[in-house]
């Protein structure tokens, strides 16, 4: 037994911990748990605990449903809306089989052969992502409304986001994670709250978390959370915006006092491979029905990227560089501004880092800057400039997705599989549905 675990089995004598929920996901991202008594924990990091892995979707096939969770001690953290006489603590786990292999469809097992690839190259990875979401309720009608109708970075004495705000951002600090901002986004109920920075599966496990945190404090307050990509047509949708940079040990590998915006040829051949393969991932990156009403549903007013370029301060590309302070190396960075809110981080990340670091193996070259309001282009001035649109919808993105030998290389034959078809049958499924946009159509309201 490790020092880790040691201390994990003696902080929960020492804090009357009479619960420990092991945590871990199945392959569309949802958060899955299972209780165990602290008696059992000892065992749990010897021997794992056993579970029925043919009831999570897409963990593994009936035949061969027999599978352990592996908790990782270094995830120990208390659940500060547990708090009491009987304290609750948490562990992500790894999913592994009866002989102790990781599972093939694990999406943390996912991200972490995708880390283990990225340190063979010599690097190690930070993230930095920002989350938005909204804040919504139920009226007498039972209809989503938000929760209030202020706008981008607005202060509202007396607001319930601001309170709502605060109570989140200290329970994430007492579990261990870090804020750097908040504040109200521009949508009516929508917020965004970012992390600082952290290495790449810290960083998922973290958003995991972060989700099961706001939407807890949501209920608590009467209210909902809700991360989907766009649940008001009229409104802005919700993003992920992630940061991504590359370290050789203490060096920052996308800085070069030299180069255009202090960037690499490193971080340029990153971007070029984020570009090349951007349409292959989006299935991934965007994986609901839903996450294209965000990339297409509002043009330059909802800052959703659409076509695939790069740019500086140009916020309606799908990779930026943003400004930093000049002269400062540890703060140069790419941002993937295509992610949104509703994915699943383990396997996201996976796949751009996967993008990223093909680009710089392969030394991708770099397609000139897109300067100007993409949104703006007329169609013939984007392929002038050699932009193409990414997928308008699921099922398109699932068309690229499923030639792509970089995804299916990252993911594995098994998760690669099942994800095709969860995602064939989530657009057959939509595309089955008489809306009432149709009905308004043939139907008009006197």
């Amino acid at each position: 037994m490790d020092k880790q675990q040691e201390y994990v089995l003696r902080a929960i004598e020492e804090r009357d911990i009479r619960f420990v929920r092991l945590w871990f996901t199945d392959v569309s991202g949802q958060l899955k748990s299972v209780a165990i008594a602290p008696a059992e924990v000892e065992g749990a990091f010897e021997e794992g605990i056993g579970f029925d892995g043919s009831a999570i979707e897409g963990l593994t096939r009936v035949f061969e449903s027999d599978m352990l969770l592996a908790p990782d001690p270094s995830t120990f953290q208390m659940l500060p809306w547990r708090e009491g006489a009987n304290g609750v603590a948490r562990m992500f786990c790894d999913v592994r089989t009866p002989d102790g292999e990781p599972a093939r469809t694990d999406p943390r097992a996912v991200l972490e052969r995708q880390i283990a690839r990225v340190a063979e190259a010599g690097f190690t990875c930070y993230i930095h992502p920002e989350i938005e979401f909204y804040l919504v309720k139920r009226d007498e009608q039972g209809r989503i409304r938000p929760t209030d109708y202020a706008g981008y970075f607005d202060h509202v004495p007396g607001g319930t986001a601001h309170d709502f705000r605060r109570r989140a951002i200290l329970m994430l600090e007492q579990m261990g994670i870090s804020v750097e901002f908040s504040h109200h986004e521009g949508g009516p109920g929508q917020n965004e709250i970012d992390l600082r920075f952290a290495d790449a599966l810290s960083m998922a496990d973290n958003i995991m978390t972060f989700r099961a945190v706001v939407e807890e404090v949501a209920l608590q307050e009467g209210s909902m959370a809700t991360f989907m990509p766009k649940p008001f047509a009229d409104q802005f949708g919700s993003g992920m915006h992630t940061h991504f940079s590359l370290f050789e040990g203490d060096r920052n590998a996308f800085f070069d006092p030299s180069g255009q915006y202090q960037l690499s040829a490193t971080g340029r051949a990153f971007i070029a491979g984020l570009l090349h393969h951007a349409s292959e991932i989006t299935a991934v990156t965007n994986q609901h029905v839903n996450s294209y009403k965000r990339l297409w549903g509002g043009g330059r007013g909802d800052e959703a990227p659409s076509y695939v370029c790069w740019g500086h301060n140009n916020r309606s590309a799908l990779v930026r560089v943003p400004m930093h302070k000049p002269g400062k190396a540890q703060s140069v960075r790419v941002e993937y501004r295509g992610i949104d809110s509703s994915a699943n981080p383990y396997l996201a990340y996976a796949v751009i880092l996967a993008a990223g670091l093909k680009g710089i193996e392969e030394g991708y070259e770099l397609p000139p800057e897109a300067e100007d309001d993409v949104w703006a282009l007329s169609p013939l001035e984007r392929k002038a400039l050699g932009i193409h649109a990414l997928p308008t919808s699921l099922k398109s993105a699932v068309a690229a997705m499923q030639g792509s030998d970089l995804v299916a290389d990252t993911f594995g034959e098994d998760t690669f599989e099942y994800f095709l078809r969860n995602k064939r049958r989530e657009y057959q499924a939509y595309d089955a549905q008489v809306t009432a946009f149709e009905l308004d159509q043939f139907f008009p309201r006197s």
